[in-house]
């Protein structure tokens, strides 16, 4: 086993309950920790035997630019998607945090994690 992290991707995104954060957007950053079998990838030195983060890059992008109310509803379907297109990765921790969430206080961020394994 193996572990790939994706640290710290930037979005400029629209989730949240209230409707002027569905206007105005705000800032999140994502980490994502994928672990999948390496040890071809490690012998042959090809992108093919191995998880691309490009591609992991990609859907963390695509789906932080669809709206959701809640960040644990976006996480999921991140979960989802990665699971759903690349086989080889067995197990994902992933972070969502809102930065400078309006709640009406001094908070640089929010953030949900979750961690699943493919059933």
């Amino acid at each position: 086993m193996g572990t790939i992290k994706l640290q710290n991707i930037r979005t400029f995104s629209y989730h949240g309950c209230l409707v002027e954060e569905s206007k105005i957007g705000s800032d999140y950053r994502v980490d994502l920790e994928i672990k999948a079998d390496l040890r071809k990838s490690m012998e042959t030195d090809e992108l093919a035997d191995t998880v691309d983060y490009v591609q992991l890059n990609k859907i963390v992008v695509e789906e932080m630019a669809i709206r959701s109310k809640l960040l644990e509803h976006v996480a999921q379907r991140i979960v989802k998607r990665i699971f759903s297109e690349l086989p080889e990765v067995s197990r994902i921790v992933l972070s969502v945090s809102k930065l400078n969430p309006p709640i009406g206080g001094d908070v640089e961020a929010v953030t949900i994690q979750l961690e699943e394994y493919r059933t």
